[in-house]
């Protein structure tokens, strides 16, 4: 994975990921121990190791240890357990997937008024 592909990951993951875990983070471990900036800094660390694990560790140990470094990167930034932090990475998940629903139905539903 290049520099350039590391960029736009980031990138991409504040402007979508970010605040969706910020949302699940204040939902399950408040107001106070959820800020943006943390979820910001969650997804920059957790690409940047993702980037670095998958260089080092390819196939499914690889992907455990995303899995891990994330999981530890919530626990660490949202001053949680990591019951709490797998909590919030499976409700960051699940809205990430009714956004992405109720976004499909909203282009499909202007696609299709054209025909």
């Amino acid at each position: 994975m290049d520099i350039v592909s590391i960029l736009i990951s980031i990138i991409g993951g504040i402007i979508i990921t970010a605040p969706i875990l910020w949302i699940a983070g204040r939902m399950l471990v408040g107001a106070t121990n959820a800020k943006f900036t943390d979820a910001i800094m969650i997804v920059v660390l957790g690409n940047v190791a993702s980037a670095i694990v998958g260089l080092f560790l390819p196939g499914i140990v690889g992907s455990i240890a995303q899995l891990l470094v994330l999981l530890y990167l919530i626990k660490k930034y949202y001053e949680c357990g990591w019951g709490k932090a797998f909590l919030v990475a499976i409700v960051t998940v699940v809205i990430f997937v009714i956004i992405a629903f109720i976004l499909g139905l909203v282009g499909f539903s202007l696609l299709g008024s054209f025909y």
